[in-house]
């Protein structure tokens, strides 16, 4: 088991953007498994939580792990190619901010995501309302933006509150 400690809003290297991952000369197997045995970790102490981007666990690669809902999805070296014009708002949070507090955000209804898959094989996938914010959020990691960066109008909430929400 690899895992990592999570790297906290505050930490300038949260701001960086990362490198693309080369297949030929990255340990690429390892980067999934850490930040897959990463994630699961916290969703067991947070009981929340459905991806992770490698800045997140110091990994400056271009690398995003999901698991949720008995669904997978590896993303490298991924590329918004689309973007609706129709937005939609969204609560999120982060690991990065321990989940202690959401922010209310802006996000595009859908995008078109272009990416290679943990076998080097190009994929291109389509991904609407809670998958789209999850996925900008993610996209957003590795280029040095964090969800605090899209909270609209200053509206924050603790978790404890974003919990009772009827959503």
């Amino acid at each position: 088991m690899s895992v990592k400690s999570i790297v906290m809003i505050g930490n300038e290297i949260l701001r960086e953007k990362s490198a693309a991952v080369d297949f030929r000369t990255d340990p690429v197997d390892r980067y999934i498994q850490d930040l897959r045995d990463t994630l699961h970790q916290v969703q067991r102490e947070k009981k929340i939580g459905r991806a992770i981007a490698g800045p997140q666990v110091a990994c400056m690669k271009r690398i995003v792990y999901m698991e949720a809902g008995g669904q997978k999805i590896i993303m490298i070296n991924p590329q918004l190619t689309s973007a609706s014009q129709e937005m939609f708002e969204a609560w999120d949070s982060c690991f990065s901010a321990d989940l202690a507090f959401f922010g209310k955000t802006l996000r595009h209804k859908t995008i078109a995501v272009h990416y290679f898959d943990e076998n080097g094989t190009a994929a291109e996938d389509v991904f609407e309302d809670e998958m789209s914010e999850l996925f900008q959020h993610e996209i957003d990691h590795l280029d040095g933006i964090l969800f605090t960066d899209r909270i609209i109008d200053n509206q924050i909430m603790m978790r404890s509150e974003w919990e009772k929400l009827d959503r």
